[in-house]
Formats: C-alpha cells, sequence, structure tokens
C-alpha cells in the first residue's frame, strides 16, 4: 500500500516522529497508522534502552504557580539543541499544566498522569526519546502550597527555576527573594533548618581546617628563625622545583622537612582544644550566615548591606520567608 503525505503527516500529529521515520513506520506497516504508531513508540522503546547509560545535563526546567499550587519540573536530555527545541519546551509544559492541576505531590504521581492526548507522560518522554534519538527523564520536581507563592525562572533560560513562599502577598519583595534564592543558593531557610548531619559535617571540616591553621603557624615561625622562606618549601613539589631552579640549597631543604616534621608533631600534640572549638564555632557561624538564606546578605537591595529578613521587615514590618525551593540543571 502506498504511503501518502496526509499519512505522514497524521502520524506525525500523532506522535512527533520525524517526517523520515513516520514514512519508514507506515511503510512497513502497509498503510496502517494504528500499527504505525505502534513501531513508532516500540522504536522509541528500544532507543531509551540503549542510551539508558548516557548523562542528561542539560534539559527544560519551567515553574507555574495556579490557585495556591506551585510546582517545578526538570525535563532532561543529553544536548541544549534538544532542550532548546519548541517542541521539547512545549512537552515540559504540558507535563508541568498536568502536574499542577493534579497537585501532584511527587515525582513517580507526575508519570503516572495523562497528558490531555491520553498518553501517559511516562511513555510520552519515552516517545519524545526515540523522535529525537536522546536519552530524557524527568527531574527536579518540587512543589508549594499555599498563598503567597512567588516564582522565578532565571533569565528566561529554563534551566534554574525557584519558588518563594512570604507570610504576606508582595510581588516585588517575592520576586527579589526568588532571584536572591537563584542566585546565592542557600542550603537552608535559617540556622535550625539545617539538618544535623550537615552541621556535623561542617563542623568537622571547620575543626580540622583550624588545627591545620594553628599547626601550619607554628611551623613557620620556626622555620623564620631558621632563615627560610616558608613560600618555598610549602610542599614537596615546590621544594624539589626551587632546588633545581637554585633559589633553595639542598642544605635548607633537608632542614625544612626536618623542621616541618618536627614542629608539626610537637604542635599537633599542644593544640589548645578550647581554642579550636572557639574558633571552629566562629566558621560555623560564618557558614550559617552565608548559606541560610533569612541570614544571608541580601543582594537586590539598594546598596545597604542587611540581611535578608532585614531587608523583608523594611519592605513590610513582620514580613518573612515561609519557605522556598531550588532546583539547577547545572551542578552549581
Amino acid at each position: 500500500m502506498a504511503v501518502t503525505i496526509e499519512d505522514i503527516k497524521k502520524l506525525r500529529t500523532m506522535t512527533g516522529a520525524g517526517m523520515k521515520d513516520c514514512k519508514k513506520a507506515l511503510a512497513e506497516a502497509n498503510g496502517d497508522i494504528d500499527k504505525a504508531v505502534e513501531l513508532v513508540r516500540e522504536r522509541g522503546l528500544a532507543i531509551a534502552a540503549k542510551r539508558s547509560d548516557r548523562e542528561t545535563s542539560n534539559g527544560c526546567m519551567l515553574v507555574k504557580n495556579d490557585n495556591g499550587f506551585a510546582a517545578m519540573i526538570a525535563l532532561k536530555c543529553e544536548t541544549d539543541f534538544v532542550a532548546n527545541g519548541a517542541d521539547y519546551i512545549q512537552l515540559t509544559q504540558e507535563i508541568l499544566d498536568a502536574a499542577v492541576a493534579a497537585k501532584a505531590q511527587s515525582l513517580e504521581q507526575v508519570k503516572e498522569l495523562t497528558l490531555a492526548d491520553g498518553t501517559k507522560i511516562s511513555e510520552a518522554v519515552v516517545r519524545r526519546s526515540g523522535v529525537v534519538g536522546e536519552k530524557m527523564e524527568l527531574d527536579g520536581y518540587l512543589v508549594l502550597e499555599g498563598d503567597n507563592v512567588y516564582t522565578y525562572d532565571h533569565m528566561g533560560r529554563h534551566t534554574l527555576c525557584t519558588l518563594v513562599q512570604l507570610t504576606a502577598a508582595n510581588e516585588d519583595a517575592g520576586h527579589k527573594v526568588a532571584m536572591q534564592v537563584a542566585a546565592m543558593k542557600p542550603v537552608a531557610l535559617d540556622e535550625a533548618s539545617v539538618s544535623q548531619e550537615v552541621k556535623d559535617s561542617e563542623l568537622k571540616v571547620a575543626v580540622e581546617k583550624t588545627k591545620e591553621e594553628q599547626i601550619e603557624r607554628q611551623v613557620n615561625v620556626a622555620l623564620k628563625k631558621a632563615g627560610i622562606n616558608a613560600n618555598l618549601v610549602d610542599s614537596e613539589d615546590h621544594i624539589a622545583s626551587n632546588v633545581a631552579k637554585g633559589w633553595l640549597t639542598q642544605e635548607d631543604a633537608d632542614k625544612a622537612k626536618a623542621i616541618k616534621a618536627e614542629v608539626s608533631e610537637t604542635a599537633a600534640a599542644s593544640l589548645n582544644e578550647s581554642m579550636i572549638q572557639n574558633i571552629a564555632k566562629g566558621r560555623m557561624a560564618k557558614f550559617f550566615k552565608e548559606n541560610c538564606l533569612v541570614d544571608q546578605e541580601f543582594q537586590f537591595g539598594d546598596g545597604d548591606k542587611q540581611s535578608v529578613s532585614q531587608w523583608l521587615d523594611k519592605q513590610a514590618k513582620g514580613l518573612k520567608v515561609v519557605a522556598y525551593k531550588r532546583f539547577s540543571l547545572s551542578a552549581d
């Protein structure tokens, strides 16, 4: 049976597959549209399976707020060429629309929903994978429910989205705090919201870094007394390089190694634990200030140095951030 251009266009509309793929499927199906649709879908599954180990570092991320339910979702793929396609962005929007309409609470729930044409979302993603020949997957589905939620698609590039909920309606404040979340990547709303696991990990790092600095300080004092420039012997590679360049004698190099070993051992054994803990606590305070949203320095004010919470209170007395969500396609 001859394949007509009308049938090819019809199959393309039904599946989103390319003209050549539609023509090939119709030819194999002897013009049977239903069979051709199945062939296109099967090939999509085959392509998805073959590319299952590929990295999806690009994609389209969109955000939407409707009637007290806000959500964001990413449809990830392998290349930005595919991600920037109008059909790809439209599919992402259709998936997000379905998720928001259903008030889906998880990514698994989203995958089980159906689009307007009756296609299950998980199947629609596989089908699109077959059309473009790239691995695709849904990711980054986050929601906020309630009043006073504001959305932000960073620079309209569909690669980084944020949601921010305030205690009261304030469009300008909501938009700017959503921009703050995008730019400054907070790890938590406030200190109380930081997980104990993160606190323990950061404190451990702070303690170790403080100990290293205290030991290094004593080593440098000893090197200076010996008449050796500490900058020339700060690593084994630098020592060898500086000896080769004639900037350091072999005798001084050997002396520096001996001093570093001896003083490091002595200093480590005599560290003041109370002092170490106090310095580490100071580092933790800095960590909270830089990484907790309400304590971060606000980046979109009038030039005055103030925290996000201070800036919000100036916009409207008692205005605060209730919650936020952030997701980026890039590894930031």
